[in-house]
């Protein structure tokens, strides 16, 4: 490393299992699930427990061809266990990202020293969006910890030639391709591909490649169920998981998810938070960075992940977390090289300054868009903001301006301490506020339905946790007298007669009268 930090126990035995506790585990009992993909995920695993049907993931009644199958199994034993309720489908993420920090910690302090371990692992643990898709009842966490496990055995392998590697790198993929398909195998074999061959070893790539035996060890793990699942549901499911999810996502824009092919670099940068800074450091280091296997693999990696997606027709913002470990190394390795307190920490200066306004933003800005459902839910998003939120960011504020005129405590010391301030005002403050404003009505809607008995249709919304919290398949069609109906508020106009049961923030539950 480049620097010396006063205490690396410090960093590994204390302030590391905090960050992670507070940045995965705190709060993810509390916030409701998040629409739609937290829902969608969390309703096929409540379908799955209730059905029985432990090979066919289905969602409101219908088949579920969107992912593969290892993340159900994985919530509904947590289910089994727990409860059905946001820890237990929750509880999967956050213990894979426990583990993908240490998988990461354990691999930079092999191939490097245990300075920049703990840093890495720092980094990776209390990055803005890491912090968010760690929490989340979604395939992400589980896919990030197998295409990590893949490509640092391989790395291995081109170090040692050990062929121990090329069978973890295959089961790895194996598992990653049961969590989330094709995509798992694909980063692995193109990353490692070109950096075997840009080192002239074109030749041991393809023998480890074709090795008979870690080829049977990848079907072992992960054709039997893709066999079940096609001999149960037959070429719908070809179709629809590989033609449609899978190709036909890359090669055409799904559910309004796109975005020009520069749509990573603002996630990137944000994504990245408080560490954008370091981010940017890496680009006047290039020169080394390309000299030195391991950075060279580590660049490798990061840019085909980010070119990649960038090609893809449907973006998703995390996408581009399967290349952070490479660049969290990475960052890991130049964070010393700091030295302006003031460039160093002006990204998690602006991070505070934008939550501290971000009340008044809503409250000015909320009436006037031109979304009426947008305008219903955030109509009283200011009564949400309490003084705590306010007193927090306004002392994150005041505290990152006196660390940039601060001279006794090294630029690295200080920007990991911004990283905690930022997991700790996410987790305590904005990821349960976006849930009071969106999520809090899904939830309490739901929980009426559900001790009221109703059976309730969804028009003209696509909320499956609706479905999770009234524990009863929501159908979704155009309603009929008699109906109890779960809609937008903007859109009761369109009913005659109605009478209200329950409405919150644009979320509206009604009954159809006539």
């Amino acid at each position: 490393m480049n620097f010396q930090l006063r205490s690396e126990n410090t960093l590994r035995y204390l302030l590391l299992p905090l960050v992670i506790f507070i940045s995965f585990f705190y709060n993810i009992n509390t916030v409701p699930l998040f629409d739609l993909d937290e829902g969608a995920f969390s309703e096929a695993t409540r379908e799955m427990l209730e059905r029985g049907d432990f090979i066919s993931p289905y969602l409101n009644g219908e088949p579920r061809y969107d992912k593969p199958i290892l993340i159900y199994w994985l919530q509904a034993a947590s289910v089994k266990l727990l409860g059905l309720n946001e820890l237990a489908l929750r509880l999967p993420s956050a213990l894979f990202s426990t583990l993908w920090v240490m998988l990461i910690y354990a691999f930079v302090q092999r191939v490097r020293d245990s300075g920049s371990a703990a840093v890495a692992a720092l980094l990776t643990a209390s990055a803005l969006q890491v912090s968010i898709i760690a929490k989340a009842a979604i395939a992400d966490a589980a896919l990030n910890f197998f295409i990590s496990a893949a490509l640092f055995a391989i790395f291995l392998f081109y170090r040692s030639a050990e062929k121990k590697y090329i069978y973890w790198t295959f089961a790895a993929a194996a598992l990653g391709f049961l969590t989330k398909g094709p995509v798992a195998l694909l980063i692995p074999l193109a990353v490692s591909l070109m950096f075997f061959a840009l080192k002239g070893k074109f030749t041991l790539w393809l023998r480890a490649v074709l090795n008979p035996a870690a080829l049977l060890l990848f079907v072992l793990l992960a054709a039997p169920w893709y066999v079940a699942q096609y001999l149960k549901e037959g070429q719908a499911f070809i179709d629809g998981f590989f033609l449609k999810h899978n190709l036909a996502r890359y090669q055409s824009t799904f559910e309004r998810h796109g975005g020009d092919f520069f749509y990573y670099i603002p996630v990137l940068l944000i994504g990245l938070l408080p560490y954008s800074s370091v981010f940017m450091k890496l680009f006047t280091r290039a020169a080394s960075i390309v000299k030195d296997d391991l950075q060279l693999f580590l660049l490798i990696w990061f840019l085909f992940v980010v070119v990649f997606f960038s090609f893809s027709q449907t973006k998703l913002p995390h996408y581009i977390v399967y290349g952070y470990p490479a660049v969290f190394i990475l960052m890991s390795f130049y964070i010393g090289a700091l030295r302006s307190r003031f460039l160093t920490l002006l990204p998690p200066l602006a991070l505070f300054a934008a939550l501290l306004a971000l009340p008044i933003l809503v409250t000015h800005y909320a009436p006037l868009s031109n979304d009426a459902y947008t305008r219903a839910a955030l109509q009283n998003a200011g009564d949400y903001f309490s003084p705590a939120y306010i007193v927090f960011f306004a002392l994150s504020l005041l505290l990152t301006l006196y660390l940039m005129f601060e001279r006794r405590y090294a630029i690295t010391q200080k920007l990991l301490l911004s990283g905690v301030v930022t997991v700790l005002g996410v987790t305590l403050f904005i990821v349960p506020l976006a849930g009071q404003i969106l999520q809090q009505p899904i939830k309490e809607a739901a929980l009426l339905a559900k001790r009221a008995d109703y059976t309730v249709v969804m028009w003209g919304l696509n909320t499956p946790s609706f479905s999770v919290y009234s524990e009863r398949i929501t159908p979704r069609r155009d309603p009929r007298p008699g109906d109890v109906v779960l809609t937008k508020s903007p859109r009761l106009a369109e009913l005659k007669h109605y009478e209200v049961l329950y409405e919150k923030n644009g979320i509206a539950l009604v009954r159809v009268l006539h």
